[in-house]
């Protein structure tokens, strides 16, 4: 029998905040890519309304069912995405693009098994912690299996190379763990021990990865080379003033002086068309969406659909702010896409699963474990 609760407890405003982002990237993108004579008659528009489309088809099929079967099918879930990431490496089976190699071809479909990998590591984790909260806080022992769940896929995205999202693994996956808690005499350890890793991560990283970090504090130093891509972000996202220049009259984005415009550095194309203003609506839509996610995790009466609703907050949370960061100079430069907004399949379907997944902890917040 049909339970109405369902739809009395359906987030309609996470919804609409969803698909408005959505909109609102497509519409970016096409300025992106069309505004001037030098991209003219791209359709990159086109495809990510076709994966919007996709997106919306997997976010309707991910609350028709009830969200804690997920809770069995974690590690399944997990141990697929850790294949198709191994598989990625597989000479003659990753697709290589840019000087990395982070996709899997299937068929005329690009998949990014990086980014499904971070839902997998969230209700791997969630369903861990679930059984394992304590009121006194987890101890050292209790964190072993949480770092090897987290530090398998780190490493084998960061292999590709792409440090971006295998931090992004790592970031969501830490503050899952401070929101069960920690024992405080185990979080000064751990605390230790990443201050003592510090210099060790820094030694790992390869030279143009160290340069993109010199570069946030010294761009000037290299303008043509490893410092443009935030010397001309910040001038575009100065010159749009308080209301912008108008869609598509942006000069950065007219000239192609940023490259890749459409993808990590679309928050550019907001600043520079529609300055300020329109950048404060769209951090107040992302907040919006991060305050919702994190009212569902807390009116969720069930430890693992608490625990999920706060990884994939988490997601969309660090990913914008790492995003806007980045293009404003004050975070290196990596590989991040804007949550819904970035030109990009597999993140923008990723982010729809993981909206939709909320939407299902939402509509079932009355069921207790």
């Amino acid at each position: 029998m049909f339970d109405r609760r369902l739809i009395q407890y359906f987030d309609w405003w996470l919804l609409g905040i969803t698909l408005v982002l959505g909109f609102i990237g497509i519409l970016l993108i096409y300025s992106a890519v069309n505004a001037g004579d030098y991209n003219s008659g791209s359709g990159l528009y086109i495809r990510q309304g076709v994966w919007f489309a996709a997106g919306l088809g997997v976010m309707t099929f991910s609350f028709l069912f009830s969200y804690r079967r997920i809770d069995r099918w974690a590690p399944v879930i997990y141990a697929v995405c850790i294949i198709l990431l191994i598989l990625v490496m597989v000479p003659g089976v990753g697709m290589t693009i840019g000087g990395s190699t982070r996709w899997l071809a299937l068929g005329p479909l690009r998949l990014q098994p990086s980014e499904p990998m971070k839902l997998a590591v969230i209700v791997l984790l969630a369903r861990y912690y679930a059984r394992r909260i304590k009121s006194e806080g987890l101890v050292l022992k209790d964190l072993l299996p949480p770092m090897v769940i987290a530090g398998i896929p780190f490493l084998l995205i960061a292999l590709q190379p792409d440090l971006g999202t295998a931090g992004i693994v790592v970031i969501v996956a830490a503050s899952m763990t401070f929101f069960v808690k920690i024992e405080r005499r185990t979080f000064y350890a751990l605390a230790v021990l990443i201050i003592i890793a510090l210099p060790l991560g820094w030694y790992l990283l390869e030279d143009y990865q160290r340069m993109r970090i010199m570069m946030m504090f010294f761009p000037e130093r290299d303008a043509l080379g490893a410092g443009y891509h935030i010397l001309q972000s910040k001038i575009a996202v100065g010159s749009g003033m308080l209301y912008g220049k108008g869609y598509m009259e942006g000069t950065q984005n007219i000239l192609s002086f940023l490259p890749e415009q459409h993808t990590d550095f679309i928050f550019t194309v907001v600043a520079e068309e529609f300055g300020f203003a329109g950048s404060i609506f769209l951090l107040i839509l992302y907040l919006l969406l991060v305050s919702f996610g994190l009212n569902i995790a807390y009116v969720c009466r069930d430890p693992f659909g608490t625990i999920t609703a706060v990884g994939i907050t988490a997601i969309i949370f660090w990913q914008g702010i790492i995003n806007i960061g980045m293009v404003m100079g004050v975070m290196p430069v990596v590989g991040m896409p804007l949550p819904f907004v970035s030109y990009g399949g597999s993140s923008l379907v990723t982010m729809f699963l993981g909206v939709g997944l909320l939407m299902n902890i939402s509509m079932r917040r009355f069921v207790s474990s």
